[in-house]
């Protein structure tokens, strides 16, 4: 019976590919194979506190992190933030397609997975969005990709990781990153997250977003996470800009 509901389901509402917008094929597919083949895999060398993929074998960070390295303990990106992550990342956050997650997450713990479990996480923290933000998009892509990724994890190794979204709360709502310099990103994140109630016992956490540019995101949610009390906070990602 559940094989046939899921069956309808497909024919009722195909899904579709997150990398071309279309029906994904073959039926059942999270994405067309042709389509991943597109997409931009992070891989060494890359740069040891973002995870940001760097030029030289011999390189250790890229240049952001040599002028401004982040106070989290280090990173890892699933593929480039380039034009085709660029389009599906803006149509999870603004046309409504969380279903486009499913992929990235399953990605995200078959590619990352055994590094993640390495950082030996208390929890997943999903970037907060501001609840006013939240209520015009109806959900928060990070928090949806934490979920997925967490059930996706499980079920590859059996080690559940929770997610906890109150941890971390947004409490000033900010202008849009994308559309700021490095500079005015990180001046416009000031004192725009605060910790919710964090147990005392709190180890390490692993903080989940889509897509990592410039680090002043990752840099002002690590801040306010070790304040309350956090021994070590990671970060885990989609996409990541190149140098």
């Amino acid at each position: 019976m559940r094989l046939r509901a899921g069956f309808l389901i497909d024919a009722l509402y195909p899904r579709r590919c997150p990398v071309c917008g279309d029906i994904a094929e073959p039926s059942g597919a999270l994405a067309c194979p042709g389509c991943v083949r597109k997409l931009s895999w992070v891989c060494e060398p890359v740069c040891k506190k973002c995870g940001k993929p760097v030029i030289s074998q011999t390189a250790e960070y890229c240049p952001d992190c040599l002028r401004r390295p982040g106070n989290f303990e280090y990173g890892a990106a699933l593929c480039l933030y380039d034009d085709i992550t660029r389009t599906s990342m803006a149509k999870i956050k603004y046309q409504g397609r969380r279903e486009y997650l499913d992929f990235y997450a399953d990605a995200m713990a078959a590619r990352m997975g055994r590094r993640i479990l390495k950082m030996k996480p208390d929890a997943f923290v999903p970037v907060p969005v501001h609840p006013k933000r939240r209520r015009q998009r109806g959900f928060n892509q990070a928090e949806e990709l934490a979920v997925k990724l967490s059930k996706r994890l499980e079920a590859r190794t059996g080690i559940r990781i929770p997610v906890e979204s109150q941890w971390l709360l947004r409490v000033r709502k900010t202008l849009p990153q994308k559309e700021l310099s490095a500079a005015e990103r990180q001046k416009n994140l000031e004192q725009a997250f605060a910790a919710g109630h964090i147990p005392p016992n709190v180890r390490c956490v692993v903080l989940i977003d889509d897509i990592y540019t410039t680090g002043s995101t990752a840099r002002a949610c690590t801040k306010v996470l070790k304040n309350a009390g956090v021994k070590s906070v990671y970060v885990a990602v989609i996409c990541i800009g190149s140098q």
